[in-house]
């Protein structure tokens, strides 16, 4: 596995572990045992995972994720850790490192920040580097459903579009913070939003973003 999301894999995993299965997350619906059995369906159950991207599947997904959460939550936790079965497409580097890296980070973050005590994690430069990598390829498909204009800004001046449209809201923010916003978790992000008043209160209430 790749160095980023081998990293972020055995923080979500010691993270999970420490907040036991009933802690809140800031996935709509879902406590620390929902997430857990999530992580660990989209990387073994890729008969279940399509779920994910097409709703004609979106049943089987839910009926699967249901089962593996009833499993022991200590074993979920060790199917996180010890990652993907050699046989699934995540076992790959390449892969791992494309798609695992945020996926990871940003779960990990939807623990930390549904806690009323969660404090900003400092990231290192080579990372928030390799986020704005994967958020510059993914930023359109994740503004697609956005109410106005959007562009999401890094405070040294990168720009990515994630939706062309008017009147424009300009988001400014580390990678990682932009990251969180652009994939509809606008109320914890460390962002600055300009532009139309009304067009930023319908961005940040917005339940469009995302993948």
């Amino acid at each position: 596995m790749s160095t980023h999301a081998k990293r972020e894999r055995l923080l979500l995993a010691d993270l999970l572990e420490a907040e036991g299965p009933d802690a809140p997350t800031l996935c709509e619906g879902w406590n620390t045992r929902d997430l857990a059995a999530h992580v660990v369906v989209r990387e073994r159950r890729a008969d279940a995972a399509g779920g994910l991207l097409l709703k004609q599947l979106a049943p089987r997904l839910e009926r699967v994720q249901a089962e593996f959460a009833e499993k022991p939550y200590e074993e979920l936790i060790q199917l996180i850790r010890t990652g993907p079965p050699r046989f699934s497409p995540f076992a790959l580097k390449q892969i791992d490192e494309a798609s695992n890296t945020v996926e990871f980070y940003v779960h990990t973050e939807d623990v930390r920040r549904a806690q009323p005590d969660w404090t900003p994690r400092p990231l290192d430069p080579v990372f928030q580097d390799a986020l704005w990598s994967r958020l510059e390829r993914t930023a359109r498909l994740a503004g697609r459903g956005a109410p106005t204009g959007l562009v999401l800004r890094r405070p040294d001046g990168q720009t990515a579009v994630a939706h062309r449209g008017a009147p424009v809201v300009t988001v400014t923010g580390e990678p990682s913070e932009l990251l969180m916003f652009a994939l509809g978790r606008q109320k914890t992000a460390d962002v600055e939003l300009e532009g139309d008043k009304d067009a930023i209160a319908k961005l940040s209430e917005t339940k469009q973003l995302g993948l």
